[in-house]
């Protein structure tokens, strides 16, 4: 896995437009309290359960192998 350049910045937007994206869809409502692994998760499950992104394999799950999925998937965004 090839860290990006700019990968911090396009795993924040990552999380605003996962945000939008499940909330828009009703399927979850996130508080300020949740902590950003949370969120990270809960995004990165709802994005492979609609597939829209092609899920990491199971023994290879990790947050930082997430953080990566969603920073890709958001440097597509327009």
């Amino acid at each position: 896995m090839k860290k990006m350049k700019n990968e911090k910045e396009m795993v924040k937007k990552a999380i605003e437009e996962g945000m939008k994206y499940g909330e828009n869809r009703g399927v979850v409502e996130f508080e300020a309290t949740d902590s950003q692994e949370a969120k990270i998760e809960y995004i990165y499950r709802l994005l492979v359960h609609d597939n829209v992104i092609q899920p990491i394999p199971e023994d290879q799950i990790s947050q930082k192998a997430m953080k990566h999925k969603l920073a890709i998937w958001a440097s597509k965004l327009k």
